[in-house]
């Protein structure tokens, strides 16, 4: 019995081999096909200008110990006098967070022993105060307040809101994606070609970046409050780019 079935299982077998075979070809062609008509890939980009709504200005409290309480303790003195300060010029607690918050052994390499050793801890506290960009005229008020507090001033940013990126974000996207269909048309046009329909549409990036206005990299400490009293907000660039594929009729 064996013997008799044996042709009829590797007839199965085959007849198998072959069916996977050929719907595979024809799952390879069908998936071809689109590639075979004619399509044009074309780029939209857009830059939108915008004035920010808001101003961040950044904080740096850093505090050395001999242990992490001690490093920790300090710390926390110089942060509550600058919330303190800052509640009593009119903020609300809202618009005064933290960053980020670390602390951080001193390790110092000897030379005499050849070895690495901790000489002390270091606390690092970066705090945000933000308010509304047509505010300014409060900006040197509160970067006094930090220096007075004994706070570093690491940057004075001017930005926009989540609402406001939103927006304009839309806005950018919007105005690249018509920026695509009009290079598409001129493209069809030169080769004597219709625009036919959407086949694809990706987008690429969207750009913003805040617009630094003080960095304490850039200015003395000492010059802190002369920079900031003349700083003004410019516009910002919000910028987006597409890739949308059409077809060519």
């Amino acid at each position: 019995m064996k013997k008799e079935n044996t042709p009829i299982v590797v007839t199965s077998i085959i007849a198998g081999v072959i069916l996977v075979i050929a719907l595979a070809a024809l799952l390879i062609l069908g998936n071809q096909g689109p590639s075979n008509e004619n399509t044009m890939n074309v780029q939209g980009t857009s830059t939108v200008r915008v004035l920010p709504d808001r101003v961040s200005v950044y904080f740096n409290v850093q505090t050395n110990g001999t242990t992490t309480a001690e490093a920790n303790d300090a710390n926390t003195v110089i942060y509550n006098r600058l919330y303190a300060a800052l509640i009593s010029d009119g903020f609300n607690e809202s618009q005064i967070g933290t960053q980020s918050f670390n602390v951080y052994p001193n390790t110092i390499y000897d030379s005499s022993s050849g070895r690495s050793k901790t000489e002390g801890f270091t606390a690092t506290h970066m705090v945000k105060v933000e308010f509304p960009a047509n505010e300014t005229n409060r900006l040197s008020s509160v970067v006094d307040n930090g220096i007075n507090a004994g706070a570093g001033v690491s940057s004075v940013d001017f930005e926009l809101s989540q609402g406001l990126q939103n927006q304009y974000k839309a806005q950018a996207i919007e105005l690249a994606s018509q920026d695509a269909e009009t290079k598409a048309e001129a493209l069809a046009k030169g080769f004597g070609k219709n625009v036919g329909d959407l086949v694809s549409v990706s987008v690429d990036s969207y750009n913003y970046m805040p617009w630094v206005a003080y960095s304490a990299g850039t200015v003395a400490s000492s010059e802190v409050m002369s920079a900031v009293k003349s700083i003004q907000p410019t516009e910002q660039d919000v910028t987006a780019s597409v890739t949308a594929i059409y077809k060519l009729n």
